[in-house]
């Protein structure tokens, strides 16, 4: 009976997920909304927020290989809830959801976890004399943090599957950076939005484990923290997300919203000290350059993207056009190189493809 039980769970858990995070669009009733005068309160705001749909804690890294060759690397726990609040056991209607990938050249390794709230398998825990962390299963990422550091500033990350996996130190250079109205991120010219702050100035060493062998790498990470209820407006059908890092130290998150106009765009340019300056819709302009077949749809794999504001006109390549996230809900998501005005390594995410 128990078998049949958690064969149920994860059934209605790739129900929920499907309905959760492709349907961000979707009536909300009864959950809670972001709201733009509220503050964001750290380390609480690191832990789960139970009375809203959906949240992540996503991280990717740009890895370079003893070998000298490129890789990407990411991690991503999924919360959903199929109503607000929070119960024990199997009356939980939180679900969570376990991405991993491991990306070079020629190779993307994916991984998903699901599971259901209340039961131990999945969550985030934080306080109470413990470290920060967040699990799935056996897919940790652990707070090594100095007693009074932000729990956010050291982590240990580990993921494994049949054939990869990955164990990695990240150590912060640099402050957690707010989008948006100090957390507040607006998504469209409707007024969605969600709280929204990154920590993008990891520092990375570690190993990943290939069916070749293993490999030490080092390299940078950065980590997104977003939790809304309703991110997307009706004529929105996904989205195009970009976190780059320069060699001049800055850094650039920036996003569009697809719909039948073209799309809403925002970002945030965030100087090489940490200091972040939102931009105004429509100030980033992200234009596709060159367009593959992978994972059965048409998707963008080469953009121009332009920041006049501060001097930016870039072309982002994907180090690996193939790196389609097969899973429950299926995404593009891989590194990413950038030349023109500014260099350096970057991720790319694109979803509703």
């Amino acid at each position: 009976m128990r078998v049949k039980a958690v064969l149920l769970s994860l059934a209605v858990a790739g129900t929920a997920f499907a309905q959760g995070f492709a349907d961000m669009a979707a009536d909300v009733s009864g959950f809670a909304t972001p709201a733009r005068d509220r503050s964001l309160s750290f380390p609480a705001d690191h832990a789960v927020h139970p009375d809203f749909r959906i949240e992540w804690w996503y991280l990717t890294a740009t890895l370079t290989g003893e070998d000298g060759a490129q890789y990407g690397a990411q991690w991503t726990l999924f919360r959903t809830a199929t109503a607000p609040g929070e119960r024990s056991g199997w009356l939980s209607p939180q679900l969570w959801m376990g991405h991993a990938a491991v990306t070079s050249e020629t190779t993307h390794h994916v991984a998903e976890r699901l599971a259901r709230g209340g039961t131990g398998q999945a969550g985030v825990s934080l306080g109470d004399g413990a470290p920060f962390e967040a699990w799935i299963d056996d897919w940790q990422m652990l707070s090594l943090a100095a007693p009074g550091a932000d729990p956010l500033s050291r982590l240990h990350l580990i993921a494994k599957d049949a054939d990869f996996g990955y164990a990695l130190d990240l150590s912060a250079e640099g402050p957690l950076v707010l989008h948006g109205e100090q957390g507040y991120s607006v998504k469209s010219a409707a007024g969605q939005a969600s709280h929204y702050y990154s920590q993008p100035f990891y520092t990375v060493t570690g190993q990943l484990d290939l069916p070749d062998g293993p490999i030490k790498v080092s390299g940078q990470a950065w980590l997104d923290r977003e939790w809304s209820s309703q991110p997307l407006a009706p004529d929105q059908t996904g989205w195009d997300w970009f976190s780059l890092a320069f060699d001049s130290g800055d850094r650039l998150m920036g996003f569009r919203l697809r719909d039948a106009g073209g799309g809403f765009t925002s970002g945030t340019w965030i100087a090489a000290d940490g200091t972040a300056t939102p931009l105004a819709p429509g100030a980033l302009d992200v234009e596709p350059l060159r367009t593959i077949k992978v994972g059965g749809r048409d998707v963008p794999v080469e953009w121009r993207l332009t920041l006049p504001e501060h001097g930016l006109d870039l072309t982002v390549s994907a180090l690996n056009p193939n790196a389609w996230m097969a899973t429950s809900i299926p995404y593009w998501e891989g590194p990413i190189s950038i030349t023109g005005s500014h260099a350096g390594r970057g991720y790319l995410e694109m979803t509703g493809y």
